[in-house]
């Protein structure tokens, strides 16, 4: 075990299972001798080589294009789009072609887009996204937003490896932020699997991402006065682990919904049909949604922070949901 940040863990991923399959390469814009916008895919090239870290235009539809056509032809391509707002561009060959493939012609499309997501950095409206709402209606993409860096690796390994194309949204405000242990063994984070990230009885606080962190100081918080709050860590948005949320609601009776995204048509919605749907006969409470602002991303930190969901709204909410 070694005690590695977010970004490491990401990186060192990607050494590991290019090491182990020859058939695993990386492209995106400024990945080789720059080493990445924010130096995940730092000594790539040296390691590989140009043939299998390729540097590209500005040009997010030939990066996923040309990843999709190279994955029919047997490749495993890791595609870094430099902020993740910019996977609007590459929206529809994502959407009508890579997911659609294996319904159409039988043929999976095993490419990883992944990129860095979220606020907190003033980052300002272009470069701090949370696109996970875009994609949420498109079955055949998986999508995975890690909070640890023990589970960005497992879960980019797991992504790498698998058969049909998956999303990986990397928090960039955690990069450098969380560390944790990771293994130096080989090991995965299966897809669709929840993690509780701290156990409790009064109500459950549901998430992913940056905001588990988040959920965890909240929940600290409550501990001091008496309210045991339990962190479910989705870590898979698609699919959804809909079994260890029912199970947490069934345990606590109380929900707390919180994501980072804007609150109108955000992941919190079709959670809250969910357990609404299949958990209702459970709950003592209503369910509570708290996510960022329906406005776009303020540059000016005063103003980014008013707009992100915030610790003390989630103890405040946390409180009046169990005084309810």
């Amino acid at each position: 075990m070694a005690v590695i940040t977010y970004l490491e863990a990401i990186r060192q991923a990607l050494f590991e299972e290019m090491g182990r399959d020859e058939r695993v390469f990386v492209i995106g814009e400024d990945v080789g001798a720059y080493g990445g916008a924010f130096k995940v895919t730092e000594g790539l090239l040296d390691k590989f080589g140009e043939q299998r870290v390729i540097d590209t235009p500005i040009s997010e539809q030939a990066i996923v294009g040309s990843a999709i056509g190279a994955s029919y032809m047997g490749m495993r391509p890791v595609c870094e789009i430099q902020f993740i707002d910019f996977i609007a561009c590459c929206f529809d060959m994502l959407t009508n072609f890579a997911a659609t493939s294996r319904y159409r012609n039988g043929a999976g499309v095993p490419i990883v887009v992944r990129g860095p997501s979220g606020g907190g950095v003033g980052g300002g409206p272009f470069h701090s996204l949370n696109p996970e709402s875009f994609f949420l209606n498109t079955p055949g993409l998986k999508m995975v937003e890690p909070s640890t860096a023990y589970d960005a690796k497992g879960l980019l390994k797991a992504a790498i490896r698998d058969d049909d194309p998956v999303l990986y949204f990397e928090h960039k405000f955690l990069y450098r932020r969380i560390k944790d242990d990771v293994p130096d063994t080989d090991y995965v984070v299966p897809l669709g699997k929840a993690d509780v990230k701290r156990a409790g009885t009064d109500l459950s606080i549901v998430t992913f991402g940056a905001m588990v962190h988040t959920a965890l100081d909240a929940a600290t918080a409550l501990a001091a006065e008496g309210v045991q709050a339990e962190v479910l860590d989705l870590r898979s948005l698609a699919p959804l682990d809909t079994e260890a949320i029912l199970a947490s609601v069934a345990k606590t009776s109380r929900v707390l919904l919180l994501y980072e995204a804007r609150r109108t048509g955000g992941i919190g919605g079709e959670l809250a049909a969910i357990i609404a749907e299949d958990a209702f006969e459970y709950l003592d409470a209503p369910i509570l949604r708290i996510a960022s602002v329906d406005a776009p991303v303020p540059y000016a930190p005063p103003l980014e922070a008013a707009f992100l969901p915030s610790v003390e709204q989630v103890v405040a909410g946390a409180k009046r949901l169990v005084g309810y």
